[in-house]
């Protein structure tokens, strides 16, 4: 926001008593919208009309304003228009810059923008007004709503985040006018936020000035120290960068070669932040300057590389192509460091015409070159491919701290580039996994990846990539995302997508089961089957939703299979209502599930079989396994927790929440094996833990985890075991074996509500 008002800058209210402008700040205004139609000579005749109509009536709205400068508040919607149109922007941006701060400090409505300039302008200028409110120095959940917002707004018209960036830039440089105690925020602000984006959209000259500008109000002793520091440098290295540009302009010559040569001094935040991470003093900083080499072809840029290495030797290491492997944001040329005269390094970028326009202008450049450039590969360098990754982001994550997460994690990359089997580059944020890989080709083959090979080096799914590195991902169809993968991945996306796919599992087995539960619960009232959401049937469910406060069926069903909803209460008020209709339910089918029902159970039976995953958990209070009495217990929100009949938790839950609790049945072949608690105590010798380790594999128990007493000094110890089995039969003879085997002292299964 523009924060720089006095008064009259009400929400939504002209001020009472305007102020009127001096003639001095009159003609200021007066000349800037001269400049301004200076600069719009690329737009048609029709077109700089919409846009001074535009300035008209903002020029009005703003009447009575006044910045802290004291000049008239119009400078500032014209300044940032002038802005735009630096990077030729069409006039609907234009027209949006200049009334930006029209609804939030005019009292003029969106409507009535859409009846003066159309819908798409107001568009522009309602998600400038949102982006406006936007404050990041709050708690994070709440910095995180405000940055997806503005991500959002960004990735649907990436014209309203150039024409906040312009608002920005203007509101730094004329950051001296404000209240001193503001500096901190507003510069803090511009520079953890609004320098990062400019830099990923290509923004660089206006990267560098907001990190300029930013350093300046942040940190004014040290950037006055550094700026005296490179002012004496530059004087001290005038001749020498002089001897240099005079020797590569006549190299160039000699060769027939035409050539723009600029030079370029490294900015002063960047000479701060090299030597602040570093641990440098200024005079070990030696690539403050460096040269520009414009060329009018991909080629030349080699050519002149070649003749540069031959005049100047190279510091090894110090070579980067950026045209074989452009930056993530489209930024494109060679770069390369020279030892020249006096053994002072020089740094020199070539590139063409066109790349400088890319360089400093990013996505901006697409409305430069947006008649000339019309092929794909063009839109995804300037940064599309990231605006539409953030779009997908947002799509599958509804929390807010968790999105600012994922975008946390994309906004400051330090790429590295790695191969497809096809040679296809792809870049990553450094530090990037074999899975992020995989997510970063399509959401499916990230789902399905069981297997990777890294330079035909078969390695883990966790294996960090490198620059250069040929990355060939194996799927399997039945393959799903591993939760543990959330521990390792980098990137926004592939954290996104695995939470996504995990979230959407999870609730369709939670919907099954609680079709299965509402079905057993619907037998004991006396209907055969869940009556079908037909057309005849269709009022009924709607009803029946009203009565549960659900959306849909499906949402229904999914709260009895976690818990939210009983089964039982749910079936009986089903069963009233289809009463109402003439439906009768079976009294033949009532007594007979009513026979076998257990008698302390209100819903049906479920059979397990260790298939359930996420719906269906088995308590570790008392570790149940196939061959157990067992009872179910419908927690709130967690799904069905199956317990032993004789656990002491799951009887102080009967006692206290009785209708939760549902008959539970083991299957006849159970399709994985269980964990339970094994106390094994024995006597403390050399070997014993292998020993019993043995006799446990021996029996086919695995064992899932093992604890012992720290009692080195007694003669007898506890063993502890997590051991999974297939059933109580298998239990009892790994049992047997244990006390069988020498220095076992004695055997127990961890008694029920016991820690394990």
């Amino acid at each position: 926001m523009s924060a720089v008002l006095e008064s009259g800058k009400g929400k939504g209210k002209r001020p009472v008593a305007p102020v009127l402008p001096s003639p001095a700040a009159a003609n200021a205004a007066a000349a800037s919208f001269a400049a301004l139609t200076a600069k719009l000579d690329y737009l048609e005749p029709a077109e700089i009309e919409q846009v001074r109509k535009a300035y008209r009536f903002a020029d009005e709205a703003h009447l009575g304003q006044i910045r802290a400068s004291g000049e008239p508040y119009i400078t500032h919607p014209i300044a940032v228009a002038a802005q735009c149109a630096e990077w030729k922007l069409d006039d609907q941006a234009l027209m949006a810059a200049l009334l930006h701060d029209a609804i939030e400090d005019c009292g003029v409505t969106k409507p009535e923008l859409i009846e003066r300039f159309g819908a798409p302008v107001a568009e522009l200028v309602d998600g400038l007004t949102k982006l406006d409110k936007l404050q990041f120095n709050t708690r994070e959940e709440s910095q995180a709503e405000s940055f997806r917002k503005m991500l959002l707004a960004m990735a649907r018209d990436v014209r309203v985040i150039l024409i906040k960036l312009a608002d920005r830039t203007h509101n730094m440089r004329t950051l001296d006018d404000v209240p001193r105690e503001k500096w901190t925020r507003i510069s803090s602000e511009t520079l953890e936020i609004y320098a990062p984006i400019a830099h990923r959209l290509g923004l660089n000259s206006t990267y560098r000035e907001l990190q300029e500008l930013a350093f300046r109000h942040l940190r004014p002793w040290r950037y006055a120290i550094l700026n005296k520091a490179v002012s004496k440098a530059r004087n001290r290295r005038r001749d020498l960068i002089q001897k240099v540009q005079h020797e590569v302009e006549s190299t160039f010559e000699d060769a027939g070669m035409e050539v723009r040569i600029a030079g370029r001094e490294k900015t002063l935040y960047s000479v701060y932040r090299k030597m602040d991470e570093k641990h440098l003093s200024f005079a070990q900083v030696t690539d403050i300057y460096g040269f520009r080499v414009i060329v009018p072809s991909v080629i030349e840029c080699y050519t002149a590389l070649g003749l540069l290495h031959q005049m100047y030797k190279p510091v090894p290491g110090k070579f980067k192509d950026h045209i074989a492997i452009p930056k993530v944001n489209g930024y494109q040329s060679l770069h390369t460091t020279l030892v020249g005269p006096s053994g002072v390094n020089v740094e020199f970028q070539m590139r063409t015409e066109a790349m400088h326009v890319v360089a400093e202008s990013g996505v901006a450049a697409h409305w430069l070159y947006k008649a000339s450039e019309q092929d794909g590969e063009s839109s995804d360098r300037l940064g599309t491919k990231w605006l539409q990754s953030l779009l997908d982001i947002q799509h599958e994550t509804r929390d807010a701290a968790e999105f600012w997460d994922h975008v946390k994690i994309d906004l400051f990359p330090d790429a590295v580039y790695v191969f497809t089997p096809k040679s296809q580059i792809m870049a990553l944020p450094r530090g990037a996994t074999v899975v992020d890989f995989a997510y970063a080709i399509h959401s499916n083959i990230g789902d399905r990846t069981v297997a990777a090979k890294i330079n035909n080096v078969q390695v883990p799914l966790r294996t960090e990539l490198k620059n250069g590195d040929v990355v060939e991902v194996v799927t399997a169809p039945v393959s799903t995302p591993n939760p543990a993968w959330l521990g390792f991945v980098r990137t926004g996306r592939a954290r996104s997508k695995i939470r996504h796919h995990l979230k959407s599992l999870a609730q369709a087995e939670s919907q099954d089961l609680g079709e299965k539960l509402l079905t057993q619960a619907l037998r004991a009232e006396g209907l055969e089957r869940l009556p079908a959401d037909d057309e005849e049937r269709h009022p009924i469910w709607e009803k029946l939703l009203r009565f549960t406060g659900n959306r849909s069926r499906a949402e229904l069903l999914t709260d009895i299979g976690l818990g939210k909803r009983i089964a039982s209460i749910v079936a009986k008020r089903l069963v009233t209502m289809l009463a109402e209709r003439g439906e009768r339910p079976d009294a033949l089918l009532i007594t007979r599930e009513r026979y076998t029902a257990h008698e302390n159970v209100s819903q049906g039976e479920v059979i397990l079989d260790g298939s359930e995953n996420a719906s269906v958990q088995f308590a570790t209070c008392c570790r149940p396994v196939p061959g157990d009495e067992i009872v179910g217990y419908l927690g709130r929100g967690e799904g069905l927790v199956v317990h032993r009949n004789d656990c002491a938790v799951a009887k102080r839950l009967q006692h206290k929440d009785s209708e939760r609790f549902i008959s539970v049945e083991w299957a006849d072949e159970p399709v994985r094996p269980f964990e339970t608690g094994l106390l094994v105590t024995v006597v403390n010798g050399k070997g014993v833990l292998a020993r019993v380790a043995a006799a446990l594999a021996s029996a086919e128990a695995d064992i899932a985890h093992v604890d012992m007493d720290d009692e080195r000094a007694q003669d007898a110890t506890d063993l502890r075991f997590i051991v999974a089995v297939r059933d109580r039969t298998h239990l009892e003879s790994a049992i047997r074996t244990l006390r069988r085997t020498p220095s076992v002292i004695s055997v127990q299964r961890v008694r029920p509500g016991a820690p394990s």
